[in-house]
């Protein structure tokens, strides 16, 4: 288990991708199959994939998820690939845990899924980020989603130009408590 820990310690969300350089379709078969392998609440697996991995769209994805307001995501033009994370309508077990406990399951599973496909890329190789702030409308409209779809998160994977950063984490002592808060 050393080595899942090496891992994770290594991931970090890069921003700076060879825009020349494709994931190999092999790479995205092994991350895609990953991501399938998730848990979620009652197996329900509340999630469609949208791989976009064409120039012109790409493209226009980057766009949509780029702010000139604010000025981020500008880095996503270099991604050779988004991975689309939409929301799937959960199975019906999951769907009554969800209204009677009073948690987005099908949230909580999305989050858990997406962690897979980072992991994945960074054991392939590749460099990731995750990106929750785009313009779902236009996503949905250039990617063709249905208007009842929600789009929750963009993942960028491409080879990452970006240098390795020290990881700046609380203490352990921070955010961790034994038998009581």
């Amino acid at each position: 288990m050393d080595n899942f820990h090496a891992l994770a310690a290594q991931r970090q969300s890069d921003r700076a991708f060879d825009p020349a350089r494709p994931v190999e379709k092999e790479k995205i078969r092994r991350i895609l199959e990953t991501a399938r392998m998730a848990p979620s609440a009652c197996n329900s697996q509340p999630w469609h994939f949208i791989v976009v991995e064409d120039a012109e769209i790409r493209h226009q994805l980057a766009d949509a998820v780029a702010s000139k307001l604010i000025g981020i995501n500008h880095f996503t033009k270099q991604a050779p690939l988004h991975i689309v994370i939409v929301e799937e309508k959960p199975n019906l077990t999951a769907g009554i845990g969800s209204w009677v406990k009073d948690k987005n399951f099908a949230h909580i599973d999305v989050g858990i899924v997406a962690a897979h496909i980072v992991l994945a890329a960074e054991e392939e190789g590749l460099g990731s980020c995750i990106l929750g702030w785009f313009d779902e409308d236009k996503v949905r409209k250039l990617l063709n989603i249905p208007s009842g779809k929600r789009v929750l998160l963009d993942i960028v994977i491409g080879y990452s130009t970006q240098p390795d950063r020290k990881k700046t984490r609380k203490a352990l002592d921070k955010i961790v408590s034994w038998n009581r808060y």
